[in-house]
């Protein structure tokens, strides 16, 4: 399959959505919608068997979420995936850590969706103060066991289907 064309139908400063025109090898020919967003870091912050989540409202969904700290470079913004995550999150939880850990890259939805995303193992965390962005004023953070974390995620509670990634990645790494 290749791609014959490609044309934006909206775009604004946080995504793309394109519609690609392609052929396929037997010459028939379709059209494929494609989300284009940029790529992201996750952290999974343990320390002293207590996991750190940030909580807060998620639009598209209509309800509050608890997720591992995550995010994107800010407009104009640039550098590794590992200065992406120590960035998040101290920005998000004013930890900083000494030892990180890259354990792995995923897609958000490959399916639609171009995005992917760095999953890091941070330890060793030193508390500071946060940096929350203004559309993160209502966030709040929670240190939480393996057991809790476990029967958030069991129970429906943590329903951020990144977070569930990186934590079982993080479980098929130790």
């Amino acid at each position: 399959m290749w791609q014959t064309g490609s044309t934006v139908v909206y775009a604004n400063p946080w995504m793309r959505v394109r519609e690609d025109e392609f052929e396929r090898t037997d010459g028939s020919t379709g059209v494929y919608g494609v989300v284009d967003k940029q790529d992201f870091a996750i952290v999974v912050a343990e320390q002293d068997g207590r996991y750190l989540l940030v909580e807060q409202f998620r639009y598209p969904v209509g309800r509050r979420s608890w997720e591992f700290p995550m995010g994107g470079w800010p407009t104009g913004g640039s550098g590794t995936s590992q200065e992406l995550a120590e960035a998040e999150l101290r920005e998000e939880t004013g930890f900083t850590a000494r030892s990180w850990r890259r354990i792995g890259r995923l897609h958000e939805a490959p399916g639609f969706c171009s995005q992917g995303f760095d999953i890091f193992h941070a330890t060793d965390l030193t508390p500071g103060a946060h940096a929350r962005e203004d559309t993160e004023i209502d966030m709040v953070q929670g240190e939480f066991t393996e057991a809790e974390l476990r029967a958030m995620i069991l129970g429906g509670t943590i329903i951020d289907g990144t977070t569930v990634a990186a934590y079982a990645l993080w479980q098929l790494h130790r």
